[in-house]
């Protein structure tokens, strides 16, 4: 079938009359409702929207009173107020998240907390919810950041009258949601007026030089409690989990100072130091001098001790002895003194009693015999052998 076969009217029924019905062919198609000019889509204006208002208008009518009008239908208005009495209902549904709890209010005052969850509450205005977070931590810097310093915050005044430029950062969470909900109007402000009163109380009783060495650890644990007492005791809600001094330096105007002030401490603190340690080698030296003297002292004296002892004994058997045989022990006794007096001497004593020859003597007998002459080389010359006269004494 041609495209332009209009006798067969097709599945969407006969198209419409060529004629306007007097018998005249219209001037051309008629443009659609929403068709579009050289300016845009033309807005429905005239007859075609209030037809659109009228049957707007008759459908609610139908809908509430019926097609005669008369009165309201009761349906209607229960399914209206149904609808919007479950859209009011449902508005009470909330979601917890994990790091939140909420604080449940019933007109106004403290009703419960509920924990991370899909929760429900009355709609308002009878009950409502305000979430908030509490394993979040709140960082609050204190004496200003970076290069911006804010003098009023960082002064502070020390224990001993001298002034230190303090920068401190308070770290903190939310431990009772329900009391940091009703007992706090602006937490930031709360806090940060409880931490920097801990802490100019805490450094007016400390020194300043603690506070710029070593004392730093002992000035943030006892700002970080005294922070928690105060905040406990407003009931804040509050846990303080750290406090920590950014920096701690003298004022600008005076730091010069304070600078030669350390080196000179430093000075003193190493010239301490070595004196300390001259004085512990002197000391340790004298008392191991000393220790020794005393050993030598007690080794000297059970040396004497044993040696007297010993000749007590020797005596006592010795005059035991002479009172048994008195000729015989004084021999014996002229001869051991004789033998201990000769004994390092180069004399040779010959008895020359019925000798009739000349005695020839080897030549060690008149070699030295102190403790130097035994120690001398073996290479030097021996002396000639010497004829010896009886009843001579070399």
């Amino acid at each position: 079938m041609p495209w332009n076969d209009n006798a067969n009217p097709g599945p969407w029924g006969a198209p419409p009359p060529n004629d306007g019905g007097d018998g005249k062919k219209p001037p051309g198609p008629r443009r659609p409702l929403g068709g579009g000019g050289p300016r845009g889509p033309r807005r429905p204006d005239g007859p075609e929207l209030n037809a659109a208002l009228e049957r707007l208008q008759r459908q609610i009518r139908d809908f509430f009173g019926g097609p005669d009008g008369q009165g309201i239908r009761p349906s209607a208005v229960a399914a209206v107020a149904g609808v919007g009495f479950g859209l009011w209902a449902l508005s009470g549904v909330y979601i917890v998240e994990p790091n939140e709890q909420a604080v449940v209010t019933t007109f106004g005052a403290y009703s419960r907390s509920e924990g991370p969850g899909i929760r429900y509450h009355l709609p308002a205005p009878i009950e409502q919810a305000e979430k908030v977070a509490v394993t979040s931590l709140n960082r609050l810097d204190i004496g200003g950041v970076g290069e911006s310093d804010v003098p009023e915050e960082s002064l502070m005044l020390t224990g001993d009258e001298n002034i230190v430029d303090l920068d401190f950062s308070v770290t903190w969470r939310v431990a009772d949601a329900s009391r940091y909900v009703f007992t706090l109007r602006d937490p930031d402000v709360s806090v940060k007026a409880a931490a920097e009163s801990a802490m100019r109380e805490v450094i007016g009783k400390s020194q300043l030089q603690p506070i710029l060495t070593t004392g730093r650890g002992r000035v943030q644990v006892q700002t970080a409690e005294l922070m928690q007492r105060t905040l406990d005791s407003w009931g804040a809600g509050i846990s303080v989990v750290e406090v920590q001094i950014r920096s701690a330096n003298p004022p600008k105007e005076v730091a010069a100072a304070f600078r030669d002030v350390n080196s000179a401490g430093q000075d003193q603190e190493s010239a301490r130091n070595e004196a300390n340690t001259y004085r512990n080698r002197v000391i340790n030296e004298a008392k191991g001098d000393a220790a020794r003297l005393i050993q030598s002292a007690q080794g000297y004296r059970e040396q004497s001790v044993r040696e007297a002892t010993g000749d007590v004994a020797r005596f006592d058997q010795i005059y035991t002895e002479y009172r048994r045989a008195p000729g015989v022990t004084k021999e014996r006794l002229y001869i051991e003194t004789m033998q201990r007096v000769l004994a390092n001497s180069n004399k040779v004593v010959i008895d020359g009693k019925g000798a009739s020859a000349p005695i020839i003597l080897p030549p060690d007998v008149f070699r030295p015999r102190s403790s130097t002459a035994r120690t001398a080389p073996v290479e030097a010359a021996a002396p000639p052998a010497v004829a010896a006269v009886p009843g001579a004494t070399r």
